[in-house]
Formats: structure tokens, C-alpha cells, sequence
């Protein structure tokens, strides 16, 4: 039987998820890969004890996370049964709705009924009266922007989920869904999007921007770039990646010769800061205090140790922040 660590608070610093009163680990697990039907499920266990027994309390998930859609919910319904169940709450579990689900018109993008029907059957597959937080997944261009939020207000209000979150929106919307959301007096608290030293799209959308002017919190997804911000591609591609054993989101064609030149400038900068590349990327998402946690992903335990690290060096001199911004060839 699992027993967490008694010193598992000492290891992780927290920060305040916008102007709420919810601390969220500076790095937080996804569970989008390696908790699907086609990984190992000892390794599975092995890595929640790691990052719990690390001070890793939030572990993020979504409805359609897999191999097949729904199996990391399962496996990970599994896991606290099994061995978390004492330490339901010091735990945040999130899940989320938004992309394809099941067949037919009522199992996609943001309507009422997709969208309260999806967060039982998660809950279901988990074996949880509530999660902690429940978030819209992706902007839905033909449902109105208030039937979405009111679904989400729903959940909150009825039970379900304690606090809101909206993934995979832009600045503009994120304003809009901000003063429907004040209106029905539910608690939102969060904004998921991809960021990273390589994909700088919420700089651009005003999305981060605006979540800080509003007072909403950030956790990053992707922010190794589905491990191109990483040792593992310096000296080629190894037969055990991701690109070679599961191509869905990173494909070969993505590491060009000049991102194979960038990933080794910017690792040499990491060497110079006593960083990993990894940990250097991980850092430097949240060194300007505006994003709350990093959402980072692992295939073993190890990884998860060595994301850790990040935070216990997140500052850059102005001279480092210019160099990066130069080899992404944003200046």
C-alpha cells in the first residue's frame, strides 16, 4: 500500500493561481500522454507516487486523454482507488471538455449538453463525486459564448467541479467569457494554453496579457515542446522517442535543421545557467511571475524529478531573456 512522504511539502513552492485562493504547485503533471490504454500501468502508479511524494499535488487530465478516449481517466480512476484515496484532499484533479468525444452532434465542442454529459461520465471513469477544476477545452465558434459558460457554471454550482477553467482560448474571448462567467458568480480561475520558449502564441493572441490584467491564473501545456525542448534530440532521434513511437504530435519534419540548431544554442545557454535544457525551459515559462504552473508530461519517474529542478532557479538577467528571444529568431 502507497504511504505519500512525509517530507513531500518540503520539495515544491507554490503559487497563487491568479487573484483566487488556490495554490497550485509551480510544476504540475499532465496526464494527455503515457496514461493511456497503451501504457504500462506499474509505470503509471510509480510516477503519481513520484510527483505526490515530490509535492506535486495537481494532476491534470480530459476527457478524451488516451489511447482510447477516456482510458487515462480510467487508469488514473484505478490509481486513487487504490492508493489515493486518503489524500483525496490535499489533491487538485482536473479534467476537461471540448474536443471530439463520441460520435453523433452532442459528443464535440462546447454546447450544455455535450458538455455537463462529458463531466459525469469523467467523473464516472475517475470515481469522484467532483473535480477540483473542470475546463471548457477549446473555443466553440458556433455555440454562444453564454450557453458555454452557463454549462460551466452549472457544474460548479451543482456540485460537480470547484472551480472553472477555460483551455485553448485567445485574449479577446478570454475577456468576453470573463463577465458572463462574474455575472452567474462563478468561480474562474484558470486558463490552460500551449506555451513554451518555441510557441510563444499566447504572447501574441493577448491572452496573457489579459489574463493578468483580469487577475486569472496560467498553467502552461507543451512546455517542452513535445520534447524538443529537451536533451533528447541534440545527437538525432532516438528509436524510444515519441516522434518514433507515437507520431500523433510531433512528426520528424518538425525538427529542421535550424530547430536542431536552436535546440543546441539554447541548450548551451542552460549549460552556462547550471540547467538542463529542460529545466531551463521549464524555468523560464515562469520566471516573470504571470504563469502559475507548468503542465509538463513524463513517459518514467525520473523525468519527473528532473522537472522539479526548474524551480529552484527561475531567474534571467534581461541579457539571457534578449539571447533566447534572438536564437527562437524573434528579434
Amino acid at each position: 500500500m502507497y504511504i505519500a512522504s512525509e517530507k513531500r511539502y518540503e520539495k515544491m513552492k507554490y503559487n497563487r493561481c491568479g487573484n483566487s485562493g488556490l495554490m497550485l504547485p509551480m510544476v504540475s503533471l499532465g496526464l494527455w500522454h503515457n496514461f493511456g490504454d497503451t501504457g504500462v500501468y506499474a509505470n503509471m502508479e510509480q510516477m503519481c507516487f513520484t510527483a505526490f511524494d515530490n509535492g506535486i499535488t495537481h494532476f491534470d487530465l480530459a476527457n478524451n486523454y488516451g489511447p482510447k478516449a477516456g482510458s487515462a481517466e480510467t487508469n488514473f480512476g484505478h490509481i486513487l482507488k487504490e492508493h489515493f484515496a486518503p489524500y483525496r484532499d490535499e489533491m487538485i484533479i482536473s479534467t476537461k471538455a471540448g474536443y471530439d468525444m463520441w460520435e453523433g452532434p452532442y459528443g464535440n465542442w462546447g454546447s450544455r449538453k455535450y458538455l455537463l454529459a462529458s463531466l459525469d461520465q469523467s467523473l464516472k471513469r475517475m470515481g469522484l463525486e467532483y473535480v477540483d477544476i473542470f475546463y471548457h477545452h477549446r473555443m466553440d465558434p458556433d455555440t454562444p459564448l453564454e450557453e458555454t459558460m452557463g454549462a460551466l457554471a452549472q457544474a460548479v454550482s451543482g456540485g460537480k467541479a470547484l472551480y472553472a477553467g477555460l483551455s485553448n482560448y485567445d485574449g479577446e474571448t478570454l475577456q468576453r467569457a470573463t463577465g458572463i462567467l462574474n455575472h452567474l458568480h462563478c468561480p474562474f480561475i484558470i486558463n490552460q494554453n500551449r506555451y513554451s520558449i518555441f510557441d510563444r502564441g499566447i504572447e501574441e493572441n493577448g491572452l496573457k496579457e489579459t489574463a493578468a490584467q483580469l487577475g486569472k491564473g496560467i498553467i502552461a501545456f507543451s512546455p517542452l515542446a513535445q520534447g524538443m525542448l529537451t536533451n533528447r534530440y541534440l545527437n538525432g532521434i532516438p528509436q524510444d522517442s515519441r516522434i518514433r513511437t507515437d507520431g500523433r504530435f510531433l512528426q520528424e519534419n518538425a525538427l529542421t535543421k535550424e530547430r536542431l540548431s536552436q535546440i543546441n544554442d539554447l541548450n548551451n545557454l542552460a549549460k552556462q545557467r547550471g540547467q538542463t535544457l529542460a529545466e531551463m525551459s521549464l524555468a523560464w515559462i515562469l520566471h516573470d511571475g504571470i504563469v502559475t504552473s507548468v503542465l509538463a508530461g513524463a513517459s518514467r519517474p525520473e523525468q519527473i524529478l528532473d522537472n522539479i529542478q526548474s524551480i529552484h532557479n527561475i531567474f534571467f538577467t534581461p541579457e539571457e531573456i534578449t539571447l533566447i528571444d534572438h536564437i527562437c529568431q524573434l528579434l
